[in-house]
């Protein structure tokens, strides 16, 4: 197998050399599992790009667009205190009815997730806890299937009689999630959340940051909690202060997250927060530094 994560890793550092520094940094943390992981899932996806008569340098200029993005969303930020879009119709204007936009977006977000040490460590929270409820899924949900990648892992991880379902708004997203996941248990809807309507409650739902694209984030916590079994789990993820093109809804700290879970009528069962930053949590909140939280839920009994 080509050591697919290095080559990029290289690219990166000829066409960006400013942020391939901090990419290194973060590569320090990374350990053989991370590589065997990486690896194999960006294997599948040079395929998918190859199909799209693509490449990877393709997949890395959308990502470093991607990052451009960021950072001048990060500028406002620093200035107004505030994202730039507060409404979902701003963003879909913006963001998810823009075919351009959304494409390259999808891509630089799917690189992000094994090039960010904070989004690889959120990935790997949810791979090493999901088989703890293995023998208690027999119906997955997932609200927002972005790129594909926790769903492409849920799969592999959960038995073979699982029944699997995936919405989102997207088709851009529906789209490529269908590519990395070719299985017959899973079934694809394009539609907001609040429209879903299914027949069954789920013993699991995956929520991977959404809660940051909504502007009423405990109105989709509480249908969250109507979807999942009495006994059913929830994983979610949702970043503070993390300005971007369609981040919507601003946590300013964890404090707020962990509110808004609470009155979602949820318990924590365990969570972890990952920085986007080599600083302390305490820092990160004082000086408005990216913390992604991520956590399992139960509902309070």
């Amino acid at each position: 197998m080509n050591n697919l994560i290095s080559e990029i890793f290289q690219r990166i550092e000829v066409l960006n050399p400013m942020h391939s520094k901090k990419l290194k940094k973060n590569a320090a943390y990374f350990d053989d599992r991370y590589y065997m992981e990486a690896n194999s899932f960006l294997n599948k996806y040079a395929d998918f790009l190859a199909s799209q008569n693509q490449t990877m340098d393709y997949a890395i200029d959308c990502y470093l667009n991607m990052v451009g993005d960021v950072t001048a969303e990060t500028i406002q930020f620093v200035h107004t205190d505030k994202y730039s879009s507060t409404t979902f119709q701003e963003v879909n204007n913006r963001v998810y009815d823009n075919p351009e936009t959304m494409e390259y977006y999808m891509h630089g977000l799917l690189l992000s997730q094994f090039l960010w040490k904070h989004h690889y460590q959120i990935f790997e929270y949810f791979t090493q806890t999901l088989p703890a409820y293995k023998s208690k899924i027999k119906n997955y949900l997932e609200i927002g299937a972005g790129h594909g990648l926790y769903l492409s892992k849920a799969t592999v991880i959960l038995s073979k009689k699982t029944d699997f379902s995936v919405v989102d708004i997207s088709h851009t997203s529906i789209d490529l999630a269908k590519n990395f996941v070719d299985d017959d248990r899973v079934t694809f809807y394009v539609s907001d959340i609040f429209d879903f309507q299914v027949s069954i409650f789920f013993d699991f739902i995956t929520m991977g940051e959404v809660l940051e694209h909504v502007e009423e984030p405990l109105k989709l916590l509480l249908k969250l909690n109507s979807l999942l079994t009495e006994e059913g789990v929830a994983f979610i993820t949702t970043p503070t202060n993390a300005p971007a093109i369609d981040h919507i809804y601003l946590f300013r700290n964890v404090e707020e997250i962990r509110t808004l879970i609470r009155l979602a009528g949820f318990d924590i069962i365990s969570e972890k927060c990952f920085l986007s930053e080599d600083v302390t949590q305490q820092d990160a909140e004082k000086f408005k530094v990216a913390i992604l939280y991520g956590a399992f839920l139960k509902k309070i009994q």
